[in-house]
């Protein structure tokens, strides 16, 4: 489905919709050089159970962005938050009485991290997979690279400091999971893997900086469940360190009440795609659904 956004761009929303008697709708939010359909057989095992699943491509993702991987006018960060807002409104209009759910992994889990301080109260549950707590140096660092270049310029180097980094980790060099198949259709994807503009990470790293401050903190629904799921030797999360920080932030400095966290014993980036477990994998997030679906 193509999705006009709040200031007219053309999204495109993936739906997988066929579910007999549906009990709540889930929306994705995918990660950084990915795409919706990454996400196929995840959402289809949640259609099973009782589950509409909706995701789309984000700006500079996928098919909204094709001829422009990578880059998007306007600023990446905050209008893709708005875009997901923009998309639940549509959803719970078009399915409503139905509980609603978001799920934001890797970038989009930090994209998630502002949509439920902007927009906590429209949702039932959210759930940050592959995230962390982000306020460091690199975040300051990253920023300042950015701007060394035009703005529709490919990060290289952002993307070796940082995803050349991760692979350092393994003595394999696959960061982005433990499964092989999972590793190679990625990067035999098309719309996967680019390396993303200046522009991208200019509103990336803005973006950071506006999480975890005092209005953001004041904003968050403090009754909303929150799961925080990752796994243990995913380098994105610090080694399921950062993960245990954000834990942190959202029940003691932010007194969120119902916040939970999970760590995946050798899970890496890609915990969902990881054929390893999966059954505890998948299972952990329907658990969450169910467990806030009653």
């Amino acid at each position: 489905m193509i999705f006009k956004s709040f200031d007219g761009k053309e999204i495109f929303v993936r739906e997988w919709t066929q579910v007999q008697e549906p009990k709540a709708v889930v929306q994705i939010v995918h990660g950084m050089t990915e795409h919706s359909e990454r996400y196929d057989t995840f959402a289809r095992f949640l259609n099973e159970r009782g589950y509409i699943v909706v995701a789309d491509d984000h700006r500079g993702h996928g098919y909204t962005d094709r001829d422009t991987l990578g880059y998007c006018k306007g600023d990446m960060f905050f209008d893709t938050v708005k875009d997901e807002a923009a998309l639940t409104d549509f959803y719970q209009k078009t399915f409503p009485g139905l509980k609603y759910f978001v799920f934001g992994f890797s970038y989009g889990s930090f994209l998630t991290q502002r949509y439920i301080s902007d927009y906590g109260d429209k949702v039932d549950g959210a759930i940050l997979g592959g995230s962390n707590y982000k306020k460091d140096f690199e975040v300051y660092l990253g920023s300042f690279v950015s701007h060394l270049k035009g703005e529709k310029r490919p990060a290289k180097l952002i993307e070796k400091l940082s995803f050349g980094a991760y692979s350092k980790k393994f003595e394999d060099g696959q960061w982005l999971s433990n499964d092989g198949e999972n590793n190679e259709r990625y990067a035999k994807d098309p719309l996967s893997g680019f390396t993303c503009s200046n522009r991208f990470y200019r509103d990336f790293f803005r973006g950071l900086k506006s999480l975890y401050t005092k209005s953001y903190t004041a904003r968050l629904p403090k009754d909303l469940p929150l799961l925080l799921v990752s796994g243990e030797k995913d380098p994105v999360g610090d080694m399921g360190e950062g993960v245990k920080k954000l834990y942190t932030f959202y029940t003691e400095k932010a007194g969120m009440e119902n916040v939970s966290i999970v760590l995946f014993e050798n899970g890496r980036h890609e915990f969902l795609n990881e054929r390893e477990n999966r059954e505890t994998k998948w299972g952990t997030v329907l658990n969450f659904l169910e467990e806030n679906t009653l």
